[in-house]
């Protein structure tokens, strides 16, 4: 036995890619790209020292050491899923799941949720919270809220407004640039533009690297809330801290987010509640 596992991403790829024949259609089944996939397997076949695949210029052909290994990683598959799904709540009533990026939970749904029971008093939800992409591989969801940019989310999502980037800082009295650049910047991963990218457009170019990274837009905006800096942030979390008072927006050249929020309906056995959920949901954001 080796001393350590392959990594269970190159796992993933690998059962995804043989269900498949392909790489492209394993990167849209756990939200990565194709390239991601291709090197996820390129690193188990150099692991274990064997060709998995025969590259076609059409499709995957599995080598004969590569239909050995099928069995038992589907197998582990399916008893991890079958393990997962044990610890998952479980209600009477048929109950619509949503999978949404944490920032979104956070500061969209948790403000409006009170307001969507009172329109829909029977309403039963199962909200399970992500950070990455392939995080949405492990829940079966009727809906997915995700981040990202839309060769990435899928051709079946739908952009959720707004999507614009903002800087904000927290409020009170006297707040300026110049106030506010005194702060550390505060920046999540993931962003094809960032602070640098603001500044070229404001014709600023000594503005200093971010200190502090993060995950998530929902921390970046606790973080500002807190006073622990300047954020930039997507505008679509920032929103209702701005409303309430607790972020004031410091003005920038309008900047579309290249990445953003996304909701996608998945196939689903709660038709009639999957469409009124959705119907709420792009209401609230509008309000």
């Amino acid at each position: 036995m080796p001393k350590s596992l392959p990594p269970l991403t190159w796992f993933r790829a690998f059962d995804a890619a043989a269900r498949h024949l392909s790489f492209t259609a394993a990167a849209d089944e756990l939200g990565f790209t194709q390239s991601a996939i291709s090197q996820h397997v390129r690193a188990l076949e150099q692991r274990l020292d064997a060709t998995l695949f025969i590259r076609g210029k059409r499709a995957l052909i599995l080598t004969e050491a590569g239909r050995r290994l099928v069995p038992d990683v589907a197998a582990a598959m399916a008893q991890l899923a079958r393990a997962t799904e044990q610890f998952l709540p479980t209600q009477s009533a048929p109950k619509l799941t949503v999978a949404t990026s944490a920032s979104v939970a956070q500061w969209v749904l948790a403000p409006g949720l009170r307001h969507f029971h009172a329109v829909h008093p029977a309403a039963a939800l199962q909200i399970v919270s992500t950070v990455w992409p392939d995080d949405f591989t492990a829940t079966r969801a009727d809906i997915d809220i995700r981040f990202g940019a839309q060769a990435v989310v899928g051709r079946n999502a739908t952009l959720i407004e707004p999507s614009q980037l903002c800087v904000v800082v927290a409020s009170g009295e006297g707040v300026t640039w110049e106030t506010a650049m005194a702060l550390p910047m505060i920046q999540p991963v993931g962003l094809s533009t960032g602070w640098q990218d603001i500044g070229h457009v404001m014709g600023r170019r000594d503005w200093p690297t971010p200190l502090i990274q993060v995950d998530t837009h929902g921390l970046a905006v606790d973080l500002a809330i807190q006073g622990a800096g300047v954020a930039l942030t997507h505008s679509l979390i920032a929103r209702r801290a701005i409303i309430d008072g607790r972020l004031k927006t410091l003005k920038i050249p309008e900047t579309p987010a290249i990445e953003g929020y996304y909701l996608a309906q998945n196939a689903t056995d709660l038709p009639v509640a999957q469409q009124a959920f959705v119907r709420w949901f792009f209401d609230w954001v509008a309000t």
